[in-house]
């Protein structure tokens, strides 16, 4: 969700006064890159929402979790596993333990605890691979689908409960660039788009000796075409933290026009 991003951006960003983000704009999000680097962002955004916020926070990943990443504990010093009480990690190790689980869902509407406000899924692709044809993008509409109804379900449970106040929003990961599999990758993100109305992209650029960096770019497929083309740098440095900096209007004009020198050299050798 891009207000949680919001929130994430500014607490791990190097300066924060120039930084301008959308107070406004909510939204199921799509995070598209490296897994690593993915899961990097997955989890200071489930850190945020938990801890900062006060969220509670489903996060569904295939492979558990025997300690911190190194990025987390390089960028929240003191951070404790247990100390993150309002986080609670789903192991699904296949499609169909990830749709019952998340199908299951709508039972917690019938119990008096908190519901969760953030619903976080690692490596959706991987997933996908373990299916019966990973060209077969019928598994991805199913499960888009279904996230986005328990969202907005549990999103009317708490409004409900707390005076039209609460919301429930969805974000997940995915590696959709494939080689030999272009045409199904672009078919598979048009897929998500429909259910997922923010997408931020990670792209890595050449960084500094001792630390990799990435451009990080938000666009919103509804329904705020006027603050498309947010871009930021991330860098991870050689300690594992993470840090964000918000590019300037001058270094976004460069990276625009670079953008759109690569597009034309492209169309030209094609």
């Amino acid at each position: 969700m891009a207000d949680i991003l919001g929130v994430v951006f500014r607490r791990f960003a190097s300066r924060t006064r120039d930084l301008i983000f959308p107070s406004d704009i909510e939204g199921n999000t799509l995070v598209l890159g490296d897994v690593n680097i993915s899961r990097s962002v997955l989890f200071l955004a489930a850190v945020t929402a938990a801890t900062d916020l006060g969220l509670k926070v489903l996060f569904f990943t295939q492979s558990p979790f025997q300690s911190l990443p190194v990025s987390l504990r390089a960028s929240v010093p003191g951070l404790k596993l247990e100390s993150l009480k309002n986080v609670r990690f789903v192991y699904a190790k296949t499609l169909e333990d990830l749709l019952e689980d998340v199908a299951s869902l709508h039972q917690l509407a019938s119990e008096a605890a908190s519901l969760p406000s953030l619903i976080i899924v690692d490596a959706l692709d991987q997933y996908l691979q373990a299916g019966p044809q990973q060209d077969d993008l019928s598994p991805v509409a199913h499960i888009a689908a279904l996230l986005h109804d328990t969202a907005a379900f549990l999103t009317q449970i708490q409004q409900s409960r707390a005076g039209g106040q609460g919301l429930c929003r969805v974000m997940l990961s995915c590696q959709a660039e494939g080689e030999g599999h272009g045409e199904t990758a672009e078919i598979l993100l048009s897929v998500l788009d429909r259910y997922l109305q923010v997408r931020c992209t990670l792209e890595e650029v050449t960084g500094q000796m001792g630390q990799s960096e990435w451009q990080v770019y938000l666009s919103f497929t509804s329904p705020a075409p006027a603050v498309q083309g947010q871009q930021w740098h991330m860098m991870l440095q050689e300690s594992g933290a993470v840090e964000f900096r918000p590019v300037s209007a001058g270094e976004q004009a460069i990276l625009e026009q670079t953008q759109l020198r690569d597009v034309k050299r492209e169309s030209k050798a094609s």
